[in-house]
């Protein structure tokens, strides 16, 4: 299990992490969203042991990852911006690699295959997608117990998503090893991941199973004979409200039932129950975190 435990981080005066904590199951697929400058990557930076927390500290199993060198090589962080030395080539890398980390040779060279990457050809001629793929095939051979991922589909094209999926989802079955994603695209996360969190204001303010998270999260459309006084809606966690024309729409927290319910004695005409996204969900999570 990941815990990460009260920890903050500055860069300067900049405060990124004020006081986060958070646990993550082993054998999850946990999505880690926010905002453009949020904090994703330095909390995952934080998690993998490349920075030093100013206060707290993060546990994978039990053991602090910035203090225990051995633990870290149960880690592997695909950095948003790889960086590779200007001569090296694939097969050079899974060299070095190999030599820190264990190492799966059935499952490099099936991934090498899957991606269509030359393992002789210099690295500096790829890509910027081509490099995402070079360290991602690293990732699943090397078969880390905990992956962190920042922005993993970025510049990936639709085949090559598809491919990295399937073989997340074959990774972590066999292994029930521990996934973190960052991404901006939440409709890439929402296929894939089990759980999330909402990074912001230094926290994560919002955090869960995803699907329960989206059945507790739905979108009313009603209509009524005679429009209610402004009260009537007062009962309901409400994150989101419009009307147009004579249809009001509300996105309402809490069960779908006991809200339907609660609708219908307000006699309308329509009542419309729609379901939300992953993106809509942390559009009205976060509108809701700042009412």
């Amino acid at each position: 299990m990941l815990k990460i435990n009260n920890i903050s981080k500055s860069f300067d005066t900049k405060k990124v992490l004020n006081n986060l904590s958070l646990e993550v199951n082993d054998g999850s697929i946990f999505g880690l969203v926010g905002v453009n400058g949020a904090g994703k990557s330095t909390l995952l930076r934080c998690v993998a042991g490349i920075y030093r927390t100013d206060e707290g500290n993060v546990e994978f199993n039990g053991i602090d990852t910035y203090k225990d060198e051995n633990i870290r090589k149960d880690i592997f962080f695909v950095n948003d911006d790889p960086y590779y030395p200007m001569a090296s080539n694939i097969k050079s890398l899974k060299e070095f690699y190999s030599s820190y980390y264990p190492f799966d040779e059935v499952v490099y060279f099936k991934t090498l295959k899957l991606f269509g990457l030359d393992e002789n050809k210099p690295v500096n001629t790829f890509s910027k997608g081509m490099k995402r793929q070079t360290l991602l095939l690293f990732a699943l051979a090397i078969r880390p117990k905990l992956l962190l991922l920042d922005e993993a589909f970025d510049g990936l094209d639709p085949l090559v998503r598809y491919n990295l999926k399937k073989s997340l989802y074959e990774f972590i079955e066999d292994s029930h090893a521990t996934i973190i994603i960052s991404s901006h695209n939440l409709k890439e996360l929402e296929d894939i991941c089990d759980s999330y969190g909402i990074l912001e204001n230094g926290k994560i303010e919002t955090y869960g199973d995803l699907l329960e998270s989206k059945q507790n999260i739905n979108k009313y459309q009603l209509a009524f004979k005679k429009e209610p006084d402004e009260s009537a809606f007062e009962k309901f966690d409400i994150l989101h409200q419009s009307k147009e024309g004579s249809v009001y729409s509300l996105v309402i927290k809490g069960d779908k039932e006991e809200t339907v319910k609660e609708l219908k004695k307000l006699k309308p005409i329509i009542l419309d129950t729609l379901s939300v996204n992953f993106e809509e969900l942390f559009i009205y999570e976060h509108e809701g975190g700042n009412r």
